[in-house]
């Protein structure tokens, strides 16, 4: 059984056992390309209702919650948890990346899946860190330096303002409203990296992996280019030389 076979399985158990038990079930954080597996497998979830959530929007890792508040009586509540994760004297922290703060939560033994975004916090070098629950005291209680820098960590009980999505507007012109012809647009590189970025399953459609590169956008699409960014697409309108020119909100 490959990795994809795995996950797969997981998901699948996952949502079985919020159906068999009547109760809120929950996945472990899936990354960009565990999501596109989900939203491929909406026929075999079809049994039960889902949604997904990363503890803020705009997560590029997320949780699946298996189950309804009219299916169950209540609304269910997503287990995630804010860690801030800060130098416990600021002037002596070194400028530390989000690799650093990664690497220190691999280091204490911890799944990936178990830990959402890491979002770096740079001014103050720190991070904002989201975990399942269950993870948050054990990371607290045993997380004390990232390289070299000693930190203190808190945890939060809001989503704090550096959190909540900042995004930018502007327009760019594209030969056509093709996915291929806007990520080469966005993307400003040639058409062959541009068509190693399919390849490479780097290019996510609401929330799908597309490795097709003819397909149609249109506006409300949410377009991720891996290492790129994240786009909501707009209204597009053809120019006089032929070229569309779209309307794209970024988050940065």
């Amino acid at each position: 059984m490959n990795d994809e076979q795995l996950e797969k399985r997981k998901i699948l158990d996952t949502a079985n056992r919020a159906y068999s038990q009547g109760i809120y079930q929950y996945t472990d954080f899936l990354s960009l390309t565990g999501l596109d597996l989900y939203a491929r497998m909406n026929k075999e979830l079809s049994f039960i209702k889902s949604r997904t959530f990363g503890g803020y929007e705009g997560a590029e890792r997320q949780m699946v919650e298996f189950g309804s508040e009219d299916l169950y009586g209540y609304p269910g509540t997503f287990p995630i948890t804010i860690l801030y994760i800060h130098p416990l004297i600021k002037k002596f922290a070194e400028n530390l990346e989000h690799r650093d703060f990664l690497g220190a939560l691999m280091n204490l033994g911890i799944r990936r899946e178990t830990c959402g975004d890491v979002v770096i916090d740079k001014g103050n070098h720190a991070a904002y860190v989201f975990t399942q629950d269950h993870m948050a005291e054990y990371i607290k209680d045993h997380l004390d330096t990232v390289r070299h820098t000693h930190v203190a960590i808190d945890i939060l009980d809001e989503i704090p303002p550096l959190l909540k999505p900042k995004t930018e507007t502007f327009e760019t012109l594209a030969a056509s409203y093709r996915i291929d012809a806007v990520c080469a647009s966005l993307m400003k590189v040639s058409r062959s990296r541009v068509l190693a970025a399919f390849r490479a399953k780097e290019v996510f459609l609401n929330g799908r992996c597309i490795e097709n590169n003819s397909c149609n956008c249109k506006p409300d699409d949410v377009l991720v280019i891996r290492h790129f960014g994240k786009f909501i697409l707009g209204e597009a309108r053809e120019t006089r030389s032929g070229r569309m020119q779209i309307k794209i909100t970024k988050y940065i």
